[in-house]
């Protein structure tokens, strides 16, 4: 029997949007303002809930406990038991964020080191990247700001200027005399990013490209999607004439030959 005009048929949802996953999380921070301003940006969100504030390292435990949150945001500096020597005790709880005004690299890497499963640090996101990364830690993805992604990567430096000359080194795409340079260059200066016309952009995921990074830790460092990823090193392989990753990086730390210099 055909549709009554004045009185459709609504249609049928063949593939129906499944409702976002429910998040429940404890906010951990000393400071009152910044627990009220987290808690109700992030309850504005219909799949996340604030089930618990904590002051102290000592309270985010003890809400974590009786709460089983999702995800905690865990401040590092606070009276009392600080986040850095709360977390042991929080990880096997739920994933722990950081978020904090702390971004000295040998706090990050310590927090890293204990467990954190992501760093945030305070005004290097915007709200919507903050939910983003609160989402993402649900599911095992790693999310760090730039401060913290250069407190790693200086950490991944440093460990590789410390290689035990006892072990055999592994497989390389590199001439061997390159090795020093490769270990102590990472970052490139300025002129080497405008001898290569890369942009600041370019230049940062090439210096993470040639420190051993894929791309899906790339764009948790950058705080960008893999797709964004992509598109930025094909546009590097482009400037440089490369067309993989350890031609680029050969490159762009000087360990090609020289022959190999602008040629496609």
């Amino acid at each position: 029997m055909p549709d009554d005009p004045q009185h459709p048929t609504p249609p049928i949802a063949l593939f129906p949007t499944a409702p976002p996953t429910p998040v429940r999380i404890v906010v951990a921070d000393d400071n009152p303002v910044v627990r009220a301003g987290l808690t109700a940006l992030l309850t504005g969100r219909e799949d996340i809930t604030v089930v618990a504030e904590a002051a102290d390292g000592r309270e985010a435990y003890e809400a974590a406990s009786r709460h089983h949150p999702d995800v905690i945001l865990l401040d590092v500096r606070m009276p009392g038991v600080d986040g850095i020597s709360a977390l042991p005790y929080l990880v096997p709880i739920a994933p722990v964020l950081m978020l904090t005004y702390s971004g000295e690299p040998e706090t990050v890497q310590e927090a890293l080191r204990r467990g954190a499963d992501g760093y945030l640090v305070h005004g290097e996101f915007t709200a919507d990247q903050l939910v983003l990364a609160v989402r993402d830690t649900v599911q095992g993805r790693t999310h760090l700001t730039p401060t913290a992604a250069g407190a790693l990567l200086t950490q991944l430096r440093d460990a590789n200027a410390h290689v035990n000359p006892h072990l055999p080194l592994p497989p390389t795409p590199f001439p061997l005399k390159g090795l020093s340079q490769l270990q102590s260059s990472v970052g490139q200066s300025s002129s080497d990013r405008s001898r290569f016309q890369l942009s600041a952009r370019e230049a940062e995921i090439m210096n993470l490209i040639a420190s051993g990074m894929n791309n899906q830790q790339i764009a948790a460092a950058c705080f960008i999607s893999e797709k964004t990823v992509k598109n930025h090193i094909n546009r590097i392989f482009a400037k440089l004439h490369s067309t993989s990753r350890s031609e680029a990086a050969a490159k762009w730390l000087g360990t090609a030959p020289s022959s190999g210099r602008g040629v496609g």
